[in-house]
């Protein structure tokens, strides 16, 4: 199956894109990079510059029907920017309508927050998110992670770098459950 991550060209938190990258290839899926812009992400070690990482896709040219899944990796900046782009807005839209699970850690939920998908859902974020959560209808848990299976797309979520284990291991499973339905490439 082809996953999705979706980033913005710089700010997201290196290890909520790496280890993620790393569960989908142990999985056996096939990760792809899509950003705002072409050409690399730079990506940051919490507020500090670190590695960059070739984008595979532009987010304007992308389409949900190419993917299963989507990744949303966490950073302060990187949901902050996406947030502001219609193209990466309506793309996180898109998976939510379409019935394909997301899977968002730490700051990531803002972009889901603004592609309106979090009403009447329950998830779990980095702490600060809360208030923003709930103002847009969903309910808000303090847990490592938190699958929520209401309609029309499973929502995994988690809070931090430190729940990242957990978090792998919940989405991966949702995943893993789309190869028994033919879902995605």
């Amino acid at each position: 199956m082809l996953i999705a991550f979706l980033t913005a060209p710089e700010g997201v938190e290196q290890v909520e894109l790496t280890e993620p990258w790393k569960a989908v290839t142990d999985a056996g899926d096939m990760p792809q990079l899509v950003s705002t812009q072409s050409g690399r992400v730079q990506a940051f070690n919490h507020l500090d510059k670190s590695d960059t990482f070739p984008v595979d896709q532009v987010v304007a040219d992308a389409s949900v029907d190419e993917f299963a899944a989507l990744v949303l990796p966490g950073g302060v900046a990187n949901p902050d920017a996406l947030r502001m782009d219609k193209d990466a807005v309506a793309f996180v839209r898109a998976f939510i309508e379409a019935g394909k699970p997301v899977a968002a850690i730490c700051h990531a939920p803002w972009t889901l927050i603004e592609a309106d998908v979090v009403r009447g859902r329950t998830l779990t974020s980095w702490p600060s998110l809360r208030t923003d959560l709930r103002n847009a209808g969903a309910e808000w848990v303090d847990e490592q992670v938190h699958v929520c299976r209401g309609a029309p797309g499973t929502l995994i979520t988690s809070r931090k770098p430190g729940d990242l284990e957990a978090f792998c291991e919940a989405f991966t499973a949702e995943f893993a459950k789309l190869a028994g339905v033919g879902a995605g490439g």
